[in-house]
């Protein structure tokens, strides 16, 4: 993983909404997360517009997926963002 790629992946206001949407419910197919950004944030966008915005988490790896059958389940892990922090620690001064 490239922090290029984390950042590139965090720039983009769709993809953080994505991110939140797996915080508050993890595990969810592309189905159910273009139902809650519609519902929820008013993000009309196309399916295929939010997989590639899947797709560039997930290269980032900030998002993982399992295959269950035909359906593909979407995982947050933030374990990458650790990088960021490791960087440039938090100093309690």
């Amino acid at each position: 993983m490239d922090a290029a790629d984390l950042f590139k992946a965090l720039s983009d206001p769709t993809r953080r909404t994505i991110l939140d949407e797996l915080q508050q419910s993890d595990g969810q197919t592309l189905f159910e997360i273009c139902g809650r950004l519609i519902m929820k944030h008013g993000l009309s966008s196309s399916r295929q517009a939010i997989s590639q915005h899947l797709a560039v988490l997930e290269e980032a790896g900030l998002v993982r997926t399992r295959r269950e059958g035909r359906y593909k389940f979407h995982h947050l892990d933030t374990s990458p963002l650790r990088s960021i922090v490791d960087r440039w620690p938090f100093d309690k001064e």
